[in-house]
């Protein structure tokens, strides 16, 4: 390689990568533990779902339950199973009835004008919330909120959206995402170029008691080549998931003339469903279940993903399902059926198993490789163990980063600020760990959990010890004392749990509980690596000492 291509890929790859290293970091460290969100939602809730049989007449009783508090009539009910059933999101429309719209107004009491968020309604008559099944337990977002959701979110920097920024094509925590995943693919690709022509005899070389640039150098060529299809396939996918919302608004500007949802259903993410309301009373009762389970008897291969209810106890009410393919039977593809309630005829009708369209073969094939969810949890786990080698080509990157440039030929003020700067991103890094071991307990101690308690338990304990370290300035120390109390607190999750909830290991074993079981398995396999390695990294510390001197 001649040396003016060298140098662009070397400064390319080195800029992009310190720009972005503590987002990254945050969002492969964060990312790795929502492979596993399901079964995390599970162990903080205490409840095993892995056996739970889904029952359609659930969705029966939770309307009646609605019908006893508002009035349903000419609305539309739209509910979004999750956890395989076990919950749901429910979104609750205003009466398509004009009358009852504005009688159902009046009898509603004004609130509070809150911060846009996850949560609807306000002063408009539409309801939006959080049902569990197994708990028979209704909540708003924020009081339903969980550890799960937390990791899910910050694996995209949802949270930065609560930032008073506004860029104008984006939410700021979406919009620093996309950047983010752009400049990784950057990263990624002119890293590999740098490499390219020795890219297997360095793979097999390691030499620890060089110099520590040689060190972190040889660390991150050897871990970076071995994650490096992983991390492409998530560079590229990432983009491509964080493009949905942050070019949405400028590509339905530019290519849809502003229609939004025309955009959003040619993609597949919603569809156009209009049923006129006919303001006749529905002279039958209407079983939901009955119908529910007639479409999951059609395709018993599929998941259904969403169930619509439109123009409820109206003459002309339907009930839509929608379905995808479970990943053994077919990778892509999605299906609807729709029903007409009143004369219990199928309007509408397509398989999720056959004939899948391009978009649906791109956007399932996206999402089934970002996600890992086709599987299990062998694929659970490699992704896993993948993000996290990610994390630690990260900060082998930052030690060249700062290695390189802390030489006698650069001025003092430069190597103080590359100093306090690695110092800082290591700090940011590596206290991810011992700061989520520590949330997972406090949500098992605490009865009532919130957004806003896991938002303070979370934020407030990693500001004080990024702060904490980065005025340290002993990137050893950080990297050891990290480790160390990382893998203690480990270590007491499944204990907190057994107390707390009695789901001791040896129990959900007994019980077949395999969701809380893995989580708690998790955390121990965690701790055990880490306090391995923190010994490891004392001795060859000391080794590494005696050989220089």
């Amino acid at each position: 390689m001649n040396i003016r291509n060298y140098n662009i890929y070397f400064n390319t790859h080195t800029i992009s990568g310190i720009i972005i290293c503590a987002l990254l970091y945050v969002i492969f460290f964060a990312g790795s533990f929502s492979f596993f969100r399901d079964e995390i939602a599970a162990w903080q809730k205490g409840t095993s779902y892995a056996k739970y049989e889904q029952d359609f007449a659930n969705y029966d009783k939770l309307i009646d339950s609605l019908g006893r508090e508002m009035d349903l009539r000419g609305r539309d009910l739209t509910f979004y199973p999750n956890q395989g059933g076990t919950g749901t999101y429910v979104n609750i429309s205003a009466s398509n009835d004009s009358i009852l719209n504005k009688e159902n107004m009046a009898q509603k009491k004004p609130v509070k004008e809150q911060k846009k968020g996850r949560g609807r309604g306000g002063n408009t008559d539409s309801k939006y919330f959080s049902y569990d099944f197994v708990q028979h337990k209704s909540g708003d977002y924020a009081s339903n909120y969980d550890m799960s959701e937390f990791l899910y979110r910050l694996h995209f920097l949802a949270q930065l959206n609560e930032v008073p920024i506004r860029v104008g094509i984006a939410p700021f925590g979406y919009f620093v995402a996309g950047i983010t995943s752009f400049l990784f693919l950057f990263a990624l690709i002119t890293g590999l170029m740098l490499h390219w022509d020795k890219i297997v005899s360095n793979f097999f070389i390691y030499r620890p008691f060089k110099k520590w640039k040689t060190v972190w150098t040889d660390m991150h060529t050897a871990l970076g080549v071995v994650g490096f299809p992983f991390q492409f396939l998530y560079a590229v996918t990432g983009v491509f998931l964080i493009i949905n919302s942050v070019l949405a608004i400028p590509f339905g500007k530019l290519l849809y003339g502003g229609d939004q949802d025309k955009m959003y259903q040619e993609l597949g993410y919603s569809r156009s469903i209009k049923h006129e309301y006919s303001y006749k009373p529905m002279v039958k009762e209407v079983q939901v279940a009955h119908y529910l389970d007639l479409a999951q008897e059609k395709w018993p291969d599929a998941e259904m993903k969403r169930i619509h209810i439109k123009n409820y106890a109206d003459s002309n009410m339907h009930i839509l399902a929608e379905f995808e393919p479970h990943f053994n039977k077919s990778f892509a593809g999605t299906g609807i059926i729709d029903y007409q309630i009143h004369n219990d005829q199928v309007v509408e009708e397509k398989s999720p198993m056959d004939h899948p369209t391009y978009v649906d073969k791109v956007k399932s094939l996206l999402y089934r490789l970002h996600f890992g969810d086709y599987g299990g949890y062998p694929v659970k786990t490699i992704y896993f163990v993948l993000g996290i080698m990610g994390c630690l080509v990260i900060t082998s990157g930052i030690l060249i980063w700062l290695v390189a440039r802390n030489k006698n030929n650069v001025i003092p003020r430069k190597r103080k600020f590359n100093l306090w700067m690695a110092n800082l991103f290591m700090a940011a890094c590596l206290t991810m760990l011992p700061v989520t071991a520590l949330t997972f307990i406090a949500i098992k101690l605490k009865s009532e959990v919130n957004q806003h308690f896991i938002y303070s338990v979370y934020f407030y304990s990693w500001l004080i010890l990024t702060l904490y370290y980065t005025l340290r300035k002993d990137i050893n120390r950080t990297n050891r004392e990290t480790l160390l109390s990382g893998s203690i607190l480990a270590y007491c999750i499944p204990i907190v749990n057994g107390v707390i909830s009695n789901n001791w290991v040896w129990s959900t074993i007994s019980r077949r509980h395999t969701d809380i079981l893995v989580v708690d398995l998790l955390w121990l396999t965690i701790g055990t690596i880490g306090m391995i390695a923190f010994i490891k990294s004392k001795r060859f510390f000391a080794t590494l000492d005696q050989t220089r001197n």
